[in-house]
């Protein structure tokens, strides 16, 4: 059947199902959120009294930090109300979601309700982490029990990907593919595929890990700190690394999952892993269970100047103490390599304690992924998703096995006492080495079932340019040229959080002629964690320090041209931005024929925090903007005045949604790809549109509208007012007059029509000058140490 997916309700207004229901409004869809009536409002007939819980549930979710929508204004797309007045409005829902409190009876009687009013072939599904989902569905009806099944979101479910689809065997096979689907186009998740089994396949894995590590670091006389700096960033994990991970998802919970695999899997081969320490019980005894309580295995407290300061739990004393820096010879060897895999090589071969629970964590971790396949997953490749999507993994585990030899791994783990899952071994004996390989551009999976190699699911939506490396058409020192196929390639740089310098700029230039000779046109993205945090400061400041002016103007010159070079190529170029597109990543995508942005777009021009104005074009595209939207019924100043203040207080986009609001993205024009892992292949088929449909080189601008003197005093009379209410410091007050001063077209005597070129000298003339001013090389020397510019 056709089934699209309009109204969607919510049954339950906690911490998840507030958040699930801000993420579905966030798509579009109308949303029904429901709670249950508060005690003390039982009897009173006000709708403000009965819808307490859900209102103030929701409130709370809206204000919370990260934020649970893309925009504001997604919120209209919420109703909410209770079970006892509201519950048959869900006969018009097309989609049921149950978020209620993590038990059987009450989830039952719940649904025993629910199939009075829900229309037959609505979607009914299940949040629950910890219930079996075939239990939740037992006496319901023959319609009820085929469209059932747990559909389990992560929190917050806006930024962790994952969200896992389990079936019952009673699920009708149409209504699990239909799920796979909609999760990952429309509500941009990484769907991946579970059995009905304890914790399914992320949280399975994960507190296995997490119990593991508890085991390791008793053995090996380890700390929390040294712990944490061992398992985060270092071996591709996030920076809560595993015991900041305890916290932030509830020290009790993280119990309640370990203590049911243990009791609820008992052919799990180590069960005993899952067995909880006394001083983890004892935590829990305290009810320090993590951020829920204040504190947990850290504490937030003030020093004795008043100063935060995290302490750390002392797991032989339970007392909290100061945090201590560990030093490892092997992880200062390993820090500077940027390759994890080539670090994780190196980290594991190392010689010192450090090493050694490196090696037992890794081998823990492989033994206990082969013996669950095919336990809780058919298909290896799903566990390494689940973890990348839900844990924020930057490889699998099977991923990190093939990293580190599978053949050389198993040996050393035979010897160390660790089994491996007789798969694996027939694997091997057959003569393949690797649970992954690439073909053609395609990423294969070792599937067990039929001892041969599958294509992974996705195939042409979901591009991977680091799988194009024998496709390779030019490469330089930091970037490669790929050709993805059907006419089109694609560029991809790899420097530090993916900075623009001179090599950068080489390949930007270099690609687009080589996409004019030999292409249809040319994507500009990259499988990195961002998209680009800008133009690389450090060179600036090192010219600017030295007084190498000639040198600065030529690099500035160089960046302008290239970003001009992006907007007339004559091809299409097209970019798909994520994660941070800061300053000249912003700068780029603003003179791109369309940009394909990741929902998880955080775009702005930042260059007023480190004392400088954009310099790549980004003013000038701001002015030129604002001339174009500029229109009689309001006064002309006002557009202009918009595009100087969102320069002008560096704002970002907290999504991609938001940048069409500060006029970065066009309405009607450019796209939000809801799953980042789609951008890519949107892009390229964006490309091809473009091309198919006539495309032509646009023409420079010679009539850009520049309001002159009569904007630069009103400009210049808000930046006085900011600067004397103490909004502004000196510094701040002079970088937004040169500002001012470039987006006016410069102190003309009247409104005057100039060309791109024209403000273009403007503002590099304004860029260069700031660039020799001692406080703007303050905040640069401030971003290049700590990452942040100071204030002065």
């Amino acid at each position: 059947m056709k089934r699209t997916i309009k109204k969607v309700a919510v049954l339950g207004s906690g911490v998840m199902g507030s958040r699930i229901a801000c993420h579905f409004a966030g798509t579009g869809v109308q949303v029904l959120l429901l709670d249950i009536v508060p005690k003390e409002a039982v009897e009173s007939t006000k709708p403000a009294e009965r819808n307490k819980i859900v209102n103030d549930a929701l409130q709370a979710a809206i204000k919370s930090s990260p934020s649970p929508v893309y925009h504001k204004n997604v919120v209209k797309n919420i109703t909410t109300g209770n079970f006892d007045d509201n519950l048959p409005q869900i006969a018009q829902y097309d989609w049921v979601i149950e978020v209620v409190v993590e038990r059987l009876d009450i989830k039952q009687s719940l649904y025993q309700k629910v199939e009075q009013y829900r229309k037959p072939g609505a979607l009914i599904t299940s949040n629950t982490s910890g219930i079996p989902i075939h239990m939740l569905s037992e006496g319901r009806s023959e319609d009820f029990k085929k469209h059932f099944c747990g559909t389990h979101f992560f929190n917050p479910p806006r930024y962790l990907r994952l969200l896992e689809i389990i079936p019952t065997k009673d699920t009708d096979q149409e209504v699990v593919d239909f799920l796979m689907h909609y999760g990952d186009l429309f509500l941009g998740k990484t769907t991946v595929l579970a059995k009905d089994t304890p914790a399914f396949i992320a949280n399975r894995i994960g507190v296995f890990g997490i119990m593991s590590i508890f085991n390791s670091m008793e053995k090996l006389g380890l700390s929390i700190d040294e712990v944490e700096a061992l398992t985060g960033p270092l071996i591709g994990r996030p920076k809560s690394a595993t015991f900041r991970t305890a916290d932030v998802v509830g020290i009790d919970t993280l119990v309640n999952v370990a203590k049911g695999v243990g009791a609820n899997c008992p052919n799990d081969e180590a069960k005993a892993v899952f067995a909880i320490p006394t001083w983890l019980e004892k935590l829990v005894e305290n009810k320090w269970l993590g951020d829920k309580t204040g504190q947990g295995f850290f504490k937030k407290t003030k020093g004795a100047g008043g100063e935060k300061e995290i302490l750390v739990l002392n797991l032989q004393t339970l007392e909290y103490e100061a945090r201590k820096k560990p030093k490892f010879a092997s992880v200062e060897t390993a820090k500077p390599i940027d390759s994890l895999k080539q670090r994780l090589k190196l980290l594991v071969a190392g010689q010192d304690k450090a090493a050694e629970f490196l090696r037992h964590f890794h081998y823990a971790l492989f033994s206990y992924i082969s013996h669950r396949i095919p336990e809780i997953s058919d298909e290896l490749y799903r566990l390494d998703d689940a973890m990348e999507a839900g844990f924020g993994w930057e490889i699998g585990a099977f991923e990190s096995w093939d990293v580190l030899g599978v053949a050389d791994t198993v040996n050393k783990m035979e010897t160390a006492g660790y089994t491996v899952a007789e798969w694996v071994k027939d694997m091997l004996h057959s003569g393949i080495n690797t649970f992954y390989k690439v073909e053609a551009g395609k990423r294969l999976y070792y599937d067990m079932a039929t001892k041969a190699y599958k294509p992974l699911p996705g195939g042409e939506s979901f591009i991977i340019l680091n799988n194009y490396k024998e496709k390779t058409v030019w490469k330089n020192g930091n970037a490669s040229l790929f050709d993805i196929g059907d006419g089109v390639a694609a560029l991809q740089w790899n420097t530090k959080m993916n900075t623009i310098g001179g090599e950068v700029l080489e390949a930007v230039n270099k690609s687009i002629a080589l996409a004019e000779e030999k292409f249809k046109g040319l994507v500009i993205a990259n499988d990195g964690a961002n998209f680009s945090a800008g133009a690389n400061v450090g060179m600036i400041f090192m010219f600017a320090v030295e007084q190498e002016y000639d040198e600065l103007d030529m690099a500035i010159r160089q960046f302008q041209n290239t970003m001009m070079r992006v907007r007339y190529s004559s091809v299409p170029v097209v970019v798909a931005p994520h994660g941070l597109t800061l300053g000249g990543g912003c700068e780029m995508n603003l003179h791109a024929d369309k940009i394909c942005a990741s929902a998880e777009t955080y775009i702005g021009l930042v260059e007023l925090g480190v004392g400088l104005i954009p310099g790549g074009g980004g003013t000038k595209e701001f002015t030129l903007r604002a001339a174009d939207e500029m229109h009689e019924d309001e006064p002309e100043t006002i557009t202009l005045k918009n595009r100087f203040l969102s320069i002008a207080t560096a704002k970002v986009a907290t999504s991609a949604h938001e940048g069409f609001e500060m006029g970065i993205l066009r309405k009607g024009h450019d796209e939000v790809i809801m799953n980042q892992a789609r951008r890519i292949a949107e892009a390229k088929r964006s490309v091809i549109e473009l091309y198919d449909s006539g495309y032509q080189t646009p023409i420079q601008r010679k009539d850009v509208k520049v309001l002159g003197r009569s904007a630069l005093g009103a400009l210049y009379a808000g930046i006085n007012g900011m600067w004397r209410a103490n909004y502004a410091t000196d510094h701040d007050a002079l970088v937004a007059r040169k500002l001012a001063y470039v987006m006016c077209g410069g102190d003309l005597s009247e409104q005057s029509l100039v060309s791109e070129q024209y403000l273009l000298d403007l503002e590099r003339e304004a860029f260069l000058s700031l660039s020799g001013e001692r406080k703007t090389l303050e905040r640069i020397q401030g971003v290049l140490k700590t990452g942040r510019p100071v204030r002065n």
